[in-house]
């Protein structure tokens, strides 16, 4: 990550040479307060003491200003190596294939991108001022120390060990557990944002209460880790803290001693060794904290790369997607397995042709495969054999983006955005005129009611749409893909909130203002499709059948269920 940080290494550089500036005037306080104790007080000479007063708050104020400009200059280091991590993070989220965000769960995601980047990001700015900071006061401290006396220097350094070895107890079994608490963090937020988005379902069964246990458990779970790494890490100051005291109080004998035996030793010497000396260890044990902070950022370090560095999965081509052909579809000999799914194929051996112009209904019973055969047109998953191909290239050669230009979809769950029904359509076409998202609205029947609303285009959305019924929020998915004004239209059961008299208009007016669009249709109901060119009928993962309704309803059996338990025993009539 350091990558991030090269960037900003000018504000990290002036940053610690103000931290430098700082500590040495803290360094200086000391030895300027023996000089008041031994010429000052115990000569009674007051001109000096107001000399060296003055001085010492002339050095505070420097040493103040120096430490503001420190912390200006490590904040922007910090915010900035955060902000640029953020992007890169969320861009890399946004390019993430559909297995590999079907792995990482949204929480986790979610965690990733906040808390882990903040940890992150706080560990620069500790890195800025309080090491630079605890090691300049720790060096300096020693040298100061040992030019009051070389014995209390050495008294410092038989103490440093100890100090060393609980830093390093402590950390190394603190470490693993910082993972543990960004897990139990990620558990809490797929939680909350299940809840959140599911919010309808849980009132509806009445489940608050099993949800909050749940959410309890969850957050018990995450407070007892926490509480373990705070119990260890409490521990560490206690112990750190009795060897600073058993050396202040062994200075004190041995500057006492050496005093009353007529050294060179005097109170103001002893006063500043002691200070000193409190410099020195409050020094290491601020590095300490320094280091747990490394360390629960090395924790979230590691979870950020983790995506960062996740492999790019669907891979984009070099085709421009320029062809003479506009619309044509082939499937090869086609099989497809989710990754975690252990080989078992979800489709297999598919082989189809949809001409330019031409409308394909997809049917088949629940879990037959229908949505996993259109999601390999865009590349939202890869074939494991066969080919797909668009106007008679493969879609692994296209460029990811020029592939996806020749395709509006709407996917079976409506997805809106909190944001004005006009914008939520312009999504389809960023550069589109008023007219022409009136018009794609139009053709999507949804015109009349976005009219009938209290600021009609301007309306703002309800995030995920809650504001909307199913229907409308189909209608308005449908006008965002119709203004796209792609060469192949993919509806995935995008219909199966409207009823059949608005379905039919929809289809009517997509027929006459797209006449050479390709269409392909995934549809539940018989009489949603019955219009289309040709029919496919898939029955575990395989085309049992295709061709034209009444084709159908001649040679394919399971077609015949379908219509027989839809249309002859009280479903739908048909028209």
């Amino acid at each position: 990550m350091l990558k991030y940080l090269k960037k900003y290494w000018w504000f990290c550089i002036i940053a610690a040479l103000f931290m430098v500036g700082e500590v040495s005037m803290d360094l200086l306080q000391p030895d300027l307060m023996r000089d008041i104790v031994d010429n000052g007080v115990l000569k009674s000479d007051i001109d000096l003491i107001i000399t060296v007063g003055v001085k010492m708050i002339l050095l505070v104020l420097a040493g103040g200003l120096s430490g503001m400009l420190c912390g200006v200059f490590a904040n922007l280091a910090g915010q900035q190596f955060g902000n640029d991590l953020r992007k890169d993070l969320f861009s890399k989220i946004m390019n993430l294939s559909f297995q590999q965000t079907d792995k990482i769960s949204t929480g986790s995601l979610v965690t990733r991108l906040t808390n882990d980047v903040t940890q992150v990001q706080n560990m620069v700015m500790m890195s800025v001022r309080g090491f630079v900071r605890n090691t300049v006061m720790f060096a300096g401290g020693i040298f100061m120390l040992y030019r009051q006396s070389p014995k209390f220097a050495f008294i410092a350094a038989c103490g440093l060990p100890f100090v060393i070895f609980f830093v390093f107890f402590f950390l190394k079994k603190a470490s693993p557990l910082f993972a543990v608490v960004q897990k139990k963090l990620d558990g809490i937020n797929n939680i909350m944002q299940e809840n959140i988005m599911g919010a309808r379902v849980v009132k509806a069964y009445v489940k608050e209460k099993h949800e909050l246990e749940r959410f309890d458990n969850a957050n018990e779970e995450l407070c007892g880790t926490n509480l373990r790494v705070q119990t260890l890490l409490a521990f560490m100051g206690p112990c750190m803290n009795i060897v600073l005291n058993v050396c202040i109080v062994i200075v004190i004998l041995v500057g006492g001693i050496t005093f009353k035996e007529g050294g060179d030793m005097t109170p103001g010497r002893i006063m500043a060794s002691l200070t000193y000396l409190a410099q020195i260890l409050h020094g290491i044990t601020f590095m300490a904290n320094i280091f747990q902070t490394f360390t629960r950022a090395k924790a979230s370090a590691d979870r950020i790369n983790e995506v960062l560095e996740s492999p790019e999965i669907i891979r984009g081509g070099s085709f421009d997607g320029k062809t003479e052909q506009k619309g044509k579809i082939e499937f090869r000999n086609v099989s497809f397995a989710y990754p975690e799914a252990s080989g078992d194929y979800v489709l297999e051996n598919i082989s189809f042709t949809v001409n330019p112009g031409e409308t394909l209904a997809i049917i088949g019973g629940t879990g037959s495969g229908k949505s996993s055969l259109i999601h390999l047109i865009p590349r939202f998953y890869d074939a494991d054999k066969g080919e797909v191909l668009v106007d008679g290239v493969n879609v692994k050669e296209y460029e990811l983006a020029a592939l996806r230009k020749k395709i509006a979809i709407v996917l079976q769950k409506a997805e809106l955005y909190s944001r004005t029904i006009e914008a939520n359509i312009r999504w389809g076409k960023a550069d589109a005129d008023p007219w022409e998202i009136k018009k794609a609205a139009e053709i999507a029947q949804a015109d009349d009611f976005i009219c009938n609303t209290e600021f009609g285009y301007h309306t703002v959305v309800a995030e995920r749409g809650h504001s909307l019924s199913g229907g409308q929020k189909q209608r308005i998915s449908l006008s965002r893909a119709v203004l796209k004004d792609s060469e192949i239209l993919i509806f995935d059961d995008s219909t199966s909130a409207l009823d059949l008299r608005t379905e039919a208009r929809l289809y009517e007016a997509l027929n006459k203002e797209f006449p050479d669009t390709t269409k392909i249709v995934i549809a539940q109901r018989i009489a949603s499709i019955k219009g289309a060119d040709r029919i496919a009928v898939l029955d575990d993962g395989k085309i049992s059948a295709i061709g034209t309704h009444d084709e159908l309803m001649a040679d394919s059996p399971i077609y015949r269920d379908i219509f027989n338990s839809q249309l002859k025993e009280g479903g739908e009539q048909l028209d």
